[in-house]
């Protein structure tokens, strides 16, 4: 056989592989939503869970997860932002930063229910924050440190050395040179990781069964006391998030039309995680567009 024929039967088999793959998660994604956008509407999005009745929405679920994403990003970004910046910018090779990148490709490895063991131990138990939304955010920080801050770190590698001499050509010193020359022009690629990681923590549930619980109280729209249990914003409230409700729905059996909830639910937590996905190809490709254009 000679090289020609069998690089066009390695071709064959990769693209026939890569089909298959393809397939699979498509009808995966097809099936789950053919079951659940039948189930959703307006007030199954707003409406609050029901335990022993028909009829109940994810409302506050699904809240609480865009609420946990919030406070998680605000707690872990500037972290992974700081942790990037270094090890791209002012490491040095020694035993150190192998330290530090060992330490964050082990992290990255965690199974997610390891992560939730770890924050409940630490927060709930030890600090006494018990099952809320600052614990579920803390455990959560851990379980996106590692994936955020390689992220910020590539992104600032990947831009030219000579976006550097220039800073320090024009007379910058060299944090100015990373704060208004390197950091903007890697911004395209840090919106993009911070985006994908965003639908990582909004589809996680193993690590929030053990730290924001797995009850969902009903909100005082009217409170917005950061410290209330029954505010919105509550950082001490327990917080059931949409894919923990899911796994709930499916566990306890205590909703009469359970099957019906969780197809919605999942299709719902589908979409918001596709959106994810999609937005940050769509807002990384224009805002890199937009600088080299610039």
């Amino acid at each position: 056989m000679n090289a020609k024929r069998a690089d066009k039967i390695a071709t064959g088999v990769l693209y026939t592989v890569a089909g298959i793959i393809v397939l699979i998660l498509a009808s995966l994604l097809l099936y789950i939503l053919a079951r659940g956008l039948p189930h959703i509407s307006w007030e199954f999005l707003t409406q609050p869970s029901k335990a022993y009745e028909t009829g109940g929405g994810i409302g506050v679920q699904l809240f609480n997860s865009f609420y946990l994403l919030f406070v998680t990003m605000v707690i872990s970004f500037p972290i992974s932002l700081g942790a990037g910046i270094y090890l791209a910018e002012y490491a040095k090779k020694n035993w150190i930063t192998d330290l530090i990148r060992t330490a964050i490709e082990i992290l990255s490895s965690l199974p997610s229910v390891v992560v939730g063991l770890f924050g409940f131990l630490v927060f709930v138990i030890q600090f006494g924050y018990g099952f809320s939304i600052l614990s579920g955010a803390l455990a959560l920080t851990f379980f996106n440190l590692p994936l955020l801050t390689r992220n910020v770190e590539e992104s600032l590698k990947a831009v030219h050395f000579t976006q550097r001499e220039a800073g320090l050509a024009l007379g910058l010193s060299r944090w100015e040179t990373v704060l208004r020359v390197i950091v903007p022009e890697a911004t395209p690629g840090i919106l993009t990781g911070v985006i994908l990681s965003s639908g990582r923590i909004f589809g996680e549930a193993a690590a929030l069964i053990y730290t924001a619980g797995q009850s969902a109280p009903a909100l005082d729209f009217t409170n917005w006391n950061p410290f209330s249990v029954s505010s919105p914003i509550g950082l001490f409230r327990q917080a059931e998030t949409l894919a923990v409700h899911i796994l709930k729905i499916n566990t306890e059996g205590t909703m009469p039309d359970g099957s019906a909830v969780s197809a919605g639910a999942s299709a719902v937590l589908i979409i918001a995680v596709l959106v994810f996905n999609f937005s940050a190809r769509a807002i990384g490709k224009r805002l890199h567009k937009k600088l080299t254009s610039a």
